[in-house]
């Protein structure tokens, strides 16, 4: 796997052997496994990973956002979950179009087609106008930006001020046993399970290592406040297995 310092952490790329950029090789590797990630994404997390969203939905709530992004939106789970605020409009955006192909038809089959919108886009450019949004989400996605500072700034200048920002990120549990359960699960059990089922050999092997490199709990409450954020929370959820991260700006 490989790595270098980006300063608020370590780079970790999927495919080590590769010339592309992170940013290309994470497009390449999502859309290789778009058609079996949702599964996955529940059936690895063991059906929590629903629990933790209606959470960061909750958080972004207390403004009663009318305009949501949700950032590295994938196949568009959490902006479906947005959908409980009744909002006006909820745009997503992500660089792998064959995940975003698979949230457009869960789009169309719940009849959401009309508030939700599905489009690609850069985090690190976000093709908005600043202040266009009430409220920013991301779940499980900054630690794939390729220049973390560089994605965050851009989702505090697409949103307004007093508009309220929810991140939702894996993070390391501290307590025993807890954590070396959680160890075991990432290193053997997760790698071993995702290949098989996804067909793709460095996805789940990728995403623990990209978990144990990211900047989590204080570190990145400070890099959300050196990119525009202000009052950032980190709060562990399920013994600490992810963290949720507010901020307002």
């Amino acid at each position: 796997m490989k790595s270098a310092g980006n300063g608020t952490g370590t780079i970790v790329v999927p495919d080590a052997g590769s010339n592309l950029s992170k940013k290309a090789q994470v497009a390449d590797m999502f859309n290789h496994i778009a058609g079996r990630y949702d599964f996955l994404n529940h059936f690895l997390s063991l059906g929590i990973d629903k629990g933790w969203r209606k959470k960061a939905i909750a958080e972004i709530g207390k403004i009663n956002p009318k305009k949501i992004l949700d950032v590295a939106t994938g196949t568009g789970d959490l902006a479906i979950a947005a959908m409980v605020l009744k909002p006006e409009k909820i745009t997503g955006v992500d660089i792998a179009d064959q995940m975003l192909e698979v949230g457009r038809k869960k789009l169309i089959a719940q009849n959401l087609s009309h508030i939700i919108t599905l489009e690609n886009g850069d985090s690190e450019a976000l093709p908005f106008e600043t202040g266009s949004f009430d409220a920013v989400t991301c779940a499980y996605g900054v630690r794939n930006f390729e220049h973390l500072e560089a994605g965050l700034k851009e989702m505090n200048r697409v949103m307004r001020p007093g508009g309220r920002m929810a991140i939702l990120e894996f993070s390391h549990p501290k307590a025993f046993p807890v954590k070396q359960l959680y160890r075991f699960y990432f290193k053997y059990i997760l790698p071993t399970l995702g290949k098989i089922v996804s067909k793709h050999s460095n996805a789940y092997t990728y995403l623990p290592a990209s978990v144990m490199a990211f900047p989590e709990g204080k570190v990145f409450c400070d890099t959300l406040t050196r990119c525009g954020f202000k009052e950032a929370k980190a709060r562990p959820l399920t013994f600490g297995i992810t963290t949720l991260y507010t901020a307002i700006k």
